[in-house]
């Protein structure tokens, strides 16, 4: 991809993100969606093993939601986002006196080298980075400034949407029904006919928000690259199960209990 086609692709998930992030956060709240709260956070909060007073930088902020858990738990907090929208529902969900003053809230763009670099160079012990990457139309340049970001030894925590089985370009949830020795079993799978070839569509992250939003497939080997080529290593990884909840849709990630739809990541 051209640096030209880079950055148009930014501009117009920039575009898309300041429409629909309002409507984001009057869905998901303050808290966060099920997912986030059940899945997510908590192999985050795993692998980031957090330690208080530490300095750490939330990439991708949003709403601030995580950015809040981390000042929660001690973390002296910078966090950023390309996203004005976001950032103004960031700030009024922080504005409550406690452990959210020690947010700082900046307007960035996680595909800007220099800016990301203007944070301090090895002035952060920890990373995160939630549920973004995938939305990103170059990883590169982030991962090249986090690794001078970073104090020696300090790590990087990152989610994604996993790629493997929850990737929407080439996925499809399907339910199958078997008569089995007399029994009609169902069974919940996922079906991929595409997965090694990077590629970029728009689709919805939660069903009725008002407009779609940019994706940007990568497979594993695209992914860690970046990672690598940066001067990172890997050194933990999680796959989340599915939380059980009853009342939801056929093809709900909850009916698929050995798919995991998010892949959670430490490198150092």
């Amino acid at each position: 991809m051209s640096d030209n086609d880079t950055a148009s692709l930014n501009q117009a998930s920039r575009e898309a993100w300041e429409q629909i992030a309002p409507w984001w956060d009057d869905h998901i709240g303050a808290e966060g969606n099920a997912a986030h709260r059940l899945m997510i956070a908590p192999a985050v909060e795993r692998l980031l093993n957090l330690q208080s007073g530490e300095y750490v930088l939330d990439c991708a902020c949003g709403n601030g939601q995580f950015s809040r858990r981390l000042a929660q738990l001690g973390a002296r907090v910078t966090a950023f986002d390309f996203s004005a929208a976001f950032l103004e529902r960031a700030r009024a969900h922080t504005a409550d006196p406690g452990p959210s003053n020690r947010i700082n809230y900046h307007h960035c763009d996680a595909t800007d080298e220099a800016q990301l670099l203007a944070f301090g160079v090895g002035r952060f012990s920890a990373v995160v980075c939630l549920s973004a990457l995938m939305d990103m139309p170059a990883i590169e340049p982030l991962f090249r400034a986090l690794r001078q970001l970073l104090q020696p030894g300090g790590r990087f925590v990152f989610s994604i949407t996993h790629p493997c089985f929850n990737s929407a370009d080439g996925l499809l949830r399907v339910l199958t029904e078997e008569d089995r020795d007399g029994k009609m079993v169902e069974t919940h799978a996922v079906q991929i006919s595409r997965y090694l070839t990077p590629s970029t569509h728009q689709g919805i992250g939660i069903v009725g928000q008002p407009a779609p939003h940019y994706y940007f497939h990568r497979p594993l080997h695209v992914l860690f690259k970046a990672a690598f080529d940066a001067g990172f290593v890997m050194d933990g990884l999680e796959e989340p199960e599915t939380f059980q909840r009853e009342g939801r849709g056929t093809f709900s990630w909850t009916n698929f209990p050995e798919i995991p739809p998010f892949l959670v990541v430490r490198l150092r």
